[in-house]
């Protein structure tokens, strides 16, 4: 498990780098105004597609699907699928062209009228990613099926370095139109990259008939994700329609704070795959002890990186990120949002643990009741807390999200949840009182990486969630 999450980390690590550096060099060309603003609602709908898909909603409901078929079976599930996810795609891919200036408004409200037309003329363009993002995510469950993780893995740096290089050489003469257009070719080489090894598997593009009532038993699977995703996603909606009234230039904090928070997150995305790969199919038993072993690698990788992050946060910014950000609002973001990556660590695996047996409705209502939590605050923190409103907002969902998983799994007596969670709020209360405040950026980098080290190898030598 440990070492198939490595691999797919280390190819998800470049890909979440390359994001970054996309972010980066488009807050460096643009600035943080109304420009970079317009360009990030305007990418908000396909770039909430391929994290969602790659977060693994597709892989949740069809991976047990495809595996409890024969190899005949699984070559025509794979076949008529193909076609029906495509022609979803273009489907989505005309409705948002033809309605950009309502979704921009919808989206970034509080933008200028400028804005908003520059915004709804890069939908146009950017809707189009959305077809090779569907195969991509299609293509990859045969793979996974095969504990084949990385090829797969390697599509986030597909999808963003068109972007990367374009920003790279055009820098400040760099334009919407021409930005959209490499991410819609980064789209491109993510689907066409898995298309020999699905080949080598058997999928011929001119096969399509599939296997009676895939598709029906697909959907029922899914609905349940997708109600919870699109639940998920509209709170993302709403942080940035919050956002957008909060002042300008804070959609684009809220954004490179989210982007800086996904780098650790890479390696839980990594092990909910790979988890979810190793638990589909085994019995209750077999299940259970991968998911304690799941929840002690999700402690291991989580609570070291965000108390780093929490400690070093205005050390990061002021390293990382173009000047105008040093005395800004990122470092208290991103502290808030790394006490959220902590509390939130185990939802995809408990949620994982539940897909495994088939089972997807009993996380879309712990999800959907932290959701409503989550939106219940952001509806009235902001008043009171500005933009750090929307991290604790996001905290308050993800710990009623955890706290429901267990108790509607019957998992509150069987995980020592309570003495994990005292550990932690412990630690990352000192490290905000302790470090955090330190005045010296290279004396706070340094303190913060030497305790986040140091926490890591003695939560590793107390969990040990290598041993079976």
């Amino acid at each position: 498990m440990l070492g198939s999450t490595l691999l797919l980390t280390l190819a998800t690590l470049a890909g979440l780098l390359a994001g970054f550096a996309r972010e980066w060099l488009l807050v460096a060309a643009w600035g943080a105004g109304s420009r970079s603003d317009a360009f990030l609602v305007a990418v908000f709908i396909p770039e909430a597609l391929r994290m969602t898909l790659a977060a693994g909603i597709l892989a949740a409901a069809a991976l047990p699907l495809y595996q409890e078929r024969d190899a005949q079976r699984q070559h025509a599930w794979l076949a008529g699928l193909s076609p029906r996810l495509l022609g979803l795609g273009l489907g989505l891919y005309a409705l948002l062209a033809l309605s950009a200036p309502l979704w921009i408004r919808l989206i970034g409200p509080g933008l200028d009228s400028e804005a908003r037309a520059e915004a709804a003329a890069n939908l146009r363009s950017l809707a189009a990613c959305i077809p090779g993002l569907l195969l991509h995510a299609l293509f990859s469950i045969p793979l996974h099926a095969r504990q084949r993780f990385v090829l797969p893995g390697l599509g986030s740096l597909l999808f963003n370095l068109p972007p990367v290089l374009y920003l790279f050489f055009y820098g400040q003469a760099s334009l919407g139109s021409g930005l959209s257009l490499a991410f819609f070719l980064g789209s491109l080489l993510m689907c066409l990259s898995l298309v020999p090894a699905i080949w080598q598997i058997g999928w011929r593009p001119w096969q399509v008939r599939g296997d009676v009532g895939a598709s029906r038993e697909l959907l029922v699977r899914l609905g349940p994700l997708l109600t919870s995703n699109l639940a998920s996603q509209g709170l993302a909606l709403v942080e940035r329609v919050v956002a957008s009234y909060l002042g300008e230039g804070a959609v684009t904090w809220v954004n490179l704070a989210r982007k800086l928070i996904n780098l650790p997150l890479i390696a839980l995305m990594s092990l909910n795959q790979v988890l979810l790969g190793l638990m589909s199919g085994k019995s209750g038993d077999q299940r259970l002890g991968l998911l304690h072993r799941g929840l002690d690698a999700a402690t291991l990788l989580s609570l070291p990186a965000a108390l780093g992050l929490v400690g070093a946060s205005p050390a990061l910014i002021h390293w990382l990120l173009p000047a105008q950000s040093d005395d800004g609002p990122l470092p208290a973001l991103l502290g808030w949002f790394a006490v959220s990556l902590v509390f939130g660590a185990w939802n995809a695996m408990l949620a994982r643990y539940a897909y495994a047996a088939g089972d997807t409705r009993t996380p879309l209502y712990c999800e959907l009741l932290g959701s409503l939590l989550n939106a219940l605050l952001l509806a009235g923190l902001p008043l009171i807390a500005g933009l750090n409103a929307i991290p604790l907002a996001a905290l308050g969902g993800v710990i009623l999200t955890n706290l429901l998983l267990m108790q509607r799994q019957q998992l509150l007596s069987l995980i020592s949840w309570p003495v994990r969670w005292a550990v932690s709020a412990i630690l990352l209360s000192a490290a905000a009182l302790l470090l955090h405040p330190l005045p010296n950026v290279w004396l706070q980098l340094g303190l913060s990486t030497v305790a986040g080290m140091l926490l890591l190898i003695a939560l590793g030598l107390w969990l040990k969630p290598w041993r079976a």
